[in-house]
């Protein structure tokens, strides 16, 4: 979003380009969650009601945090951060360039800062039953969403760093993936909480931002190439699924064990499903619903008119934000 956003959109455009590539995918996932799983979802209007309005993961209780497609956890936080962005994108503007790595760094802090309240000061009972914490420290340490804007607010500001040209140039691609080896060896030795996020977030930042470089000064990668892209597209839709799909999946499975060759084939036939399912929702939903709703009539008449007098299209992401971004220097 920090990549694309230019000063003038109107915030409410926004938000109905960011409503709308959310909540069809979400509302699909979540009939077919009912259906799939009538007799356990049904059972307490409190537990599913919080999940069909994304505001499932301000609650601390397991039977609610996890309702439904368990995977949706994290559009609470997506809606958070699609609702604050508008207001958080004009001061971040107002930073000065050299203090965009000062900046940077806060916030690497504060998700240090998010585990050192989960371990200290949130209960540790009961214990959670996915994790070696209670399940009150893995709703503060990893579901709450604002616990989570400290990694939405560093995504904005490497976007500036890449626009402004203070990226160093060392930190590419190759070095970014020892980063990221680095990054997940050291999950095996830090405390669980800090496995969510702070022992890979400066791994991530800087892959992303290193790729976003690439980008910048025009040098295409093979994540360019057109299935990687197609990859890209169905990602939303793929994770949306993955829960629903495999959980459905295994419950048609009598629990046999297999071996290694056997176990692998399963998994593949998992992925394979929810790719499938995946590019189902993205080609069947979403995509359909942003052509309709992502933009009012207005808009859309202006847009034509703007094409017509021009004679050619503006290339646009299918939320209709522009997907590039200008050539800097970098340092």
């Amino acid at each position: 979003m920090a990549w694309s956003s230019r000063p003038g959109q109107r915030t409410t455009a926004f938000w109905r380009r960011r409503m709308t590539k959310l909540f069809p995918n979400h509302l699909v996932v979540f009939a077919v969650s009912l259906v799939l799983f009538a007799g356990a979802a049904i059972s307490s209007v409190g537990h599913w009601l919080p999940n069909l309005f994304l505001a499932h993961s301000f609650f601390p209780q397991p039977e609610i945090n996890l309702s439904m497609s368990p995977p949706s956890w994290s559009l609470s936080s997506e809606l958070l951060f699609y609702l604050l962005f508008p207001l958080l994108i004009v001061p971040i503007r107002k930073i000065r360039d050299g203090q965009l790595w000062l900046w940077a760094a806060a916030m690497v802090a504060g998700t240090v800062l998010v585990q050192l309240v989960s371990l200290h000061l949130v209960p540790d009972t009961p214990k959670s039953a996915i994790s070696p914490i209670s399940d009150l420290q893995f709703w503060f340490g990893y579901l709450f969403p604002p616990g989570r804007l400290f990694e939405f607010v560093l995504g904005v500001l490497l976007a500036r760093i890449v626009l402004a040209g203070r990226w160093p140039r060392r930190i590419d691609v190759p070095f970014s993936l020892v980063l990221m080896a680095l990054g997940y060896a050291a999950g095996f030795m830090v405390p669980f909480s800090y496995t969510f996020v702070t022992a890979t977030i400066v791994p991530i930042g800087a892959l992303i931002a290193a790729v976003a470089v690439t980008d910048v000064e025009g040098r295409h990668t093979w994540l360019a190439r057109r299935p990687m892209v197609w990859l890209g597209e169905v990602s939303f839709g793929f994770y949306l699924v993955q829960g629903v799909t495999i959980f459905y999946l295994r419950s048609l499975m009598d629990g046999s064990t297999y071996g290694v060759p056997g176990a692998l084939l399963v998994i593949a036939g998992f992925f394979v499903v929810c790719l499938l399912a995946g590019a189902l929702l993205h080609h069947g939903v979403e995509m359909p619903a942003m052509r309709r709703f992502s933009r009012s009539r207005a808009e859309r008449e202006a847009a034509t008119v703007r094409q017509d007098g021009a004679g050619t299209a503006l290339a646009a992401e299918p939320d209709g934000e522009k997907s590039t971004a200008p050539a800097v220097p970098m340092s």
